[in-house]
């Protein structure tokens, strides 16, 4: 059996600050939204993809929203996650596995740390190869701005250009009523920030919201009886690396360089034929080597490919359309975030930023420091 896959629903469920609420809330909240986009209910999902709140994944989510599917997935590769079960998913539905597959995922990143909790995303542990490295004191964005400031020795990228990104999300994020922050900002504003890691300023790191998203999957087959338009999957690629910093080969590139290729070679289409991108950017210098891993431009002119406005709605390659992690929302982990924004662009329903026309979107999520990462090509009719 091969069938095509098509996204045939998305939802956010509330975003920014959810106080009071709980991950498994937002989880149910973004699902029921998501299967109503989709013309569906609870009693259609026979497949799961989510990650675990609590001791089982991702059996816990599945009790908390009442579903018992035959297919699951709960694959944990960071931000990359998401990506890479909706290819899983994909593959799954397509060999008959499955007919209607729900992606879901909820956090509350940001009220955890306002009520001082250190939640299990960011706490990397010191088991493994990692006991090599924690002692040291090594943080997820030290990681990134390491290979940030090798990046601007090796090719001349300036921190004005790694600037822009985060203008240029802003931006994106202005006319999106659920982005967390929506005013304005300069070069001079991300350069004058108080300094995180050098030489990433607050500006150019994501920031810290609550949020839950959901997609469902479906088969071919259940198209013609659905609401909305479909959003096919096309091709879909993934790959993982490393975790030992220590086997980091070249921190100027990262696993996208894989997955990518992988997924615009399935979908038989390449990167100038995109016209809407989604990326993960947890941090500037992650945006600007993930666009040069997946061929927009060439290794090491990520710095002057992105410094012209070409990621601003209007621009040439619009990216992260919603403001990204860097200014719209960023829950802990951000990929599904990711794939509901393409298809929400790619169904003409992205009011106030819409991309004319879009037909093909390059979704791509990034997990640890480079360590995975998931790519997936997504059409229209």
């Amino acid at each position: 059996m091969s069938r095509r896959v098509a996204i045939a629903g998305v939802a956010l469920s509330d975003v920014g600050r959810t106080d009071g609420s709980t991950p498994y809330a937002l989880i149910a909240q973004a699902s029921r939204r998501a299967l109503a986009d989709a013309g569906l209910g609870p009693g259609d999902v026979d497949g799961l993809a989510s990650t675990s709140l609590g001791t089982l994944a991702p059996i816990d989510v599945a009790e908390y929203l009442g579903l018992r599917p035959r297919w699951i997935d709960s694959t944990t590769v960071g931000g990359a996650s998401w990506e890479v079960m909706a290819a899983h998913a994909a593959d799954a539905i397509s060999a008959g596995h499955a007919d209607v597959v729900l992606l879901t995922y909820g956090s509350t990143a940001r009220s955890d740390l306002r009520k001082r909790l250190r939640t299990a995303s960011l706490n990397w542990g010191s088991r493994g190869p990692q006991s090599w490295e924690a002692p040291y004191g090594h943080t997820l964005i030290s990681k990134y701005a390491m290979a940030a400031r090798r990046h601007m020795h090796e090719f001349g990228t300036t921190i004005e250009q790694l600037a822009e990104i985060a203008v240029s999300a802003r931006f994106n994020a202005g006319p999106n009523p659920e982005a967390y922050y929506r005013d304005p900002i300069t070069i001079d504003d991300v350069l004058s920030g108080s300094m995180i890691a050098d030489p990433f300023t607050k500006l150019h790191c994501c920031i810290r919201s609550d949020g839950g998203a959901a997609a469902v999957l479906v088969a071919e087959d259940r198209i013609a009886d659905l609401p909305r338009p479909p959003v096919w999957v096309l091709g879909t690629g993934e790959c993982v690396t490393h975790v030992s910093t220590s086997q980091w080969e070249d921190v100027t590139t990262g696993p996208a360089a894989v997955s990518g290729p992988l997924a615009f070679s399935r979908a038989g289409v390449s990167p100038e034929d995109i016209d809407v991108a989604e990326l993960y950017d947890a941090f500037t210098y992650m945006l600007m080597v993930t666009l040069e891993d997946l061929g927009f431009c060439k290794k090491g002119e990520g710095g002057p490919f992105v410094a012209d406005g070409r990621l601003r709605l209007g621009g040439a390659l619009p990216t992260n359309t919603d403001g990204g992690g860097l200014s719209a929302c960023h829950p802990g982990q951000r990929g599904l975030f990711l794939i509901v924004e393409a298809v929400r662009q790619l169904r003409g329903e992205a009011e106030g930023r819409q991309v004319p026309d879009a037909k093909l979107a390059c979704v791509s999520g990034t997990g640890g420091w480079f360590c995975s990462s998931g790519t997936v090509i997504l059409g229209r009719d």
